[in-house]
């Protein structure tokens, strides 16, 4: 069979311009979604810039009705509260199972029920989540709405993502290094804590930073868990307490005060900005420490 070489480069030719076509593509898609999201953030920073100060951020909300005048401190700290809460109970959960499924877990069918139930517990909408809370953190627990009954809900809405992430990171470790651990006589135990998470513990914890901003920025999970219209910065785990994306909601929602509205979405998102430049930062850090024998 003859190949004649006119045929070769027309071949040639057509992949080199569906593959150019495919990059401009995208380039497009992703410069269409800078644009985007910088469009968002330049919006509400124009609207909400003349409102931020010093006081909006270290202030207690004033004023009748509540919140046209103050400012945000109590919701900024129960906010950060309920980040670190939710990704600890959820870290403990989905660290451990990961680590089952990817180490110790021989069977199939053990394996399938349990991302069964992640998966599904990933596709629950936020306000049932929040209902779950309320019944049975508030309620049947008698937890009361508080900080404590935020947090764990929060925790089981981001548990999913943490837990697939994590147990992603922990398979694809080289099987060689693990193996080779394993013939040298060295426990498993030992190989996990010492070998495997040392060099995955940037990319787990980049992952958990993501899903505390993706739980700051949750309303719906809280309403009837945690937050109130006031309170103050709260002192225990039981206490009830403002949050960002509540307060947000409040000031919308009831036509209080749209300038601090704007303000308050503003200081959301720059926390949101300042935890994924943390989750980013922390992952290379640590990935570069390790990779240079630190």
């Amino acid at each position: 069979m003859i190949i004649f070489p006119k045929y070769i480069n027309r071949g040639q030719n057509e992949k080199k311009y569906i593959f150019n076509l495919i990059k401009s593509w995208c380039i497009f898609s992703i410069f269409i979604l800078f644009m985007i999201i910088f469009s968002i953030f330049i919006y509400i920073a124009v609207k909400g810039l003349p409102t931020l100060n010093l006081n909006f951020l270290l202030e207690m909300p004033k004023g009748t009705p509540l919140g046209t005048q103050g400012g945000i401190y109590p919701a900024i700290i129960g906010s950060l509260y309920l980040l670190i809460i939710s990704c600890t109970f959820a870290t403990i959960l989905a660290l451990s199972t990961s680590i089952y499924l990817v180490f110790y877990c021989k069977n199939s069918r053990v394996k399938y029920f349990f991302n069964l139930i992640i998966r599904s517990i990933a596709g629950i909408p936020s306000i049932i989540l929040g209902l779950f809370g309320y019944s049975f953190l508030v309620y049947h627990l008698n937890l009361g709405r508080s900080l404590l009954s935020g947090g764990l809900t929060l925790g089981i809405m981001i548990l999913p993502y943490i837990q697939t992430q994590t147990e992603k990171i922990l398979s694809e470790y080289h099987t060689t290094i693990i193996n080779s651990s394993y013939a040298l006589g060295i426990s498993k135990s030992y190989t996990i804590n010492k070998l495997i998470l040392p060099h995955c513990i940037g990319d787990i914890l980049s992952t958990i930073i993501l899903s505390g901003g993706f739980a700051m920025g949750a309303a719906a999970p809280i309403i009837m868990t945690a937050v109130v219209i006031y309170a103050p910065s709260p002192d225990n785990l039981l206490s009830p307490i403002m949050a960002l994306p509540y307060h947000l909601y409040i000031l919308i929602g009831e036509g209080i005060s749209v300038s601090n509205a704007y303000a308050t979405a503003l200081v959301l998102l720059i926390l949101l900005l300042i935890i994924n430049f943390l989750a980013l930062s922390v992952a290379k850090l640590l990935k570069s420490y390790f990779t240079n024998g630190g």
